[in-house]
């Protein structure tokens, strides 16, 4: 093992030692391994290093690095550092860098366009159908959708991805094998089979108050872009469009109701200068590398495009449905199947998101 590197991860680990602190102690020391044989009155002398943290370097052993990776390890991840070819370069750029990641799943996901979607944890139907659409035209696209892992549009917006067999990256508030909520344990294993995993915290520990504001600068830092679909006064999901703002990054925000509580904080963002979401061109401007749509062209043309990952049979099935409600029986005809039979298919197809039933058998596409 590369002690050099476990060296410096065990620096990084250490209390109190961010981005600027590390960055002084390796000048001064000259490798993180010199960092560990000077003492502590030319730790607690260097500019910016309090006496705490200069007291728990000392106090640092490289034991303490090596339990890390063998974690790491375990659960199937990787650990990363800055000079590292996978490390996202998107995030050496923001404000307090991210100076370790630990990451599970597909790296080669943080070398496409990524896009940053975040809302409520209490959202609306409406917000819900506003994510899918604007998830499942990102996805289509070829575009990747990162979020919180968090309850509610966060899920929704990771699901979708996945649905739409699109790439997803959660970040986390905690680490590695940590699932949190525990209600998203089956969305956690979707990610890391067919998405990512990225968060700064060591395997195994907890999430708490100060984790998820970390977190979120790292959504919208890893994002060209960041959009808020729904968010209430005070909701985590502005402090993740403040982030994007103080990083240099689009926000935008999807307009609501304004009797609604979920869209007051959306509201002001586009009172405030965010660029409203109101159709695909307003999101796609900023990811011109990607197949570009109609002008004028609004979600139904984003409806065109079946997500991957679909079997021949409900990819003949989404295909007939539009924005326009039509009745079962008239699909039975076009795709000569068996009521039940396209009863059960909707069904599915309702569950991915993709589909949304009306009263009166009507089937439209969301």
């Amino acid at each position: 093992m590369d002690r050099e590197r476990v060296a410096y991860i065990a620096l990084a680990l250490t209390p109190g030692v961010g981005a600027a602190r590390l960055a002084t102690l390796l000048s001064a020391c000259g490798s993180s391994l010199g960092a560990f044989s000077v003492p502590f009155a030319f730790l607690s002398s260097l500019p910016g290093m309090s006496r705490a943290a200069a007291t728990a370097i000392t106090q640092r052993r490289l034991a303490d690095s090596e339990r890390v990776l063998e974690a790491v390890e375990r659960v199937g991840g990787v650990t990363l550092v800055p000079s590292d070819t996978d490390f996202p370069s998107q995030l050496r750029e923001i404000p307090e860098p991210p100076v370790l990641l630990f990451a599970q799943g597909d790296l080669g996901l943080l070398r496409k366009p990524i896009l940053a979607v975040v809302g409520s944890r209490n959202h609306t139907s409406y917000g819900a159908a506003a994510c899918r659409l604007i998830v499942g035209a990102a996805a289509a696209a070829g575009v990747v959708v990162a979020s919180g892992m968090a309850r509610g549009l966060d899920a929704v917006a990771h699901r979708t991805a996945l649905d739409a067999a699109g790439g997803t990256v959660g970040l986390l508030g905690n680490g590695l094998g940590v699932i949190y909520p525990t209600a998203n344990r089956a969305l956690y294993d979707a990610v890391v089979t067919d998405g990512l995993l990225l968060t700064e915290f060591a395997p195994g520990e907890r999430p708490h108050a100060g984790s998820f504001p970390r977190r979120n600068r790292l959504i919208s830092g890893l994002a060209r872009a960041t959009v808020v679909v729904e968010a209430a006064s005070g909701s985590g999901a502005l402090i993740t469009a403040e982030c994007a703002l103080e990083q240099g990054r689009e926000v935008l925000a999807v307009p609501g109701p304004i009797t609604s509580h979920t869209s007051l904080g959306t509201n002001r963002l586009i009172r405030d200068g965010a660029t409203p979401l109101l159709e695909p061109a307003d999101l796609f401007q900023h990811y011109p590398e990607v197949a570009a749509l109609p002008p004028g062209a609004g979600w139904t043309a984003c409806q065109g495009r079946v997500p991957g990952g679909l079997d021949p049979a409900a990819r003949a099935l989404v295909e007939l449905l539009g924005a326009d409600p039509v009745h079962v029986d008239q699909l039975a005809e076009c795709l000569a199947r068996p009521v039940a039979e396209l009863l059960g298919s909707l069904c599915a197809l309702e569950v991915a998101g993709l589909v949304e039933q009306q009263p009166g058998g009507l089937f439209r596409r969301v």
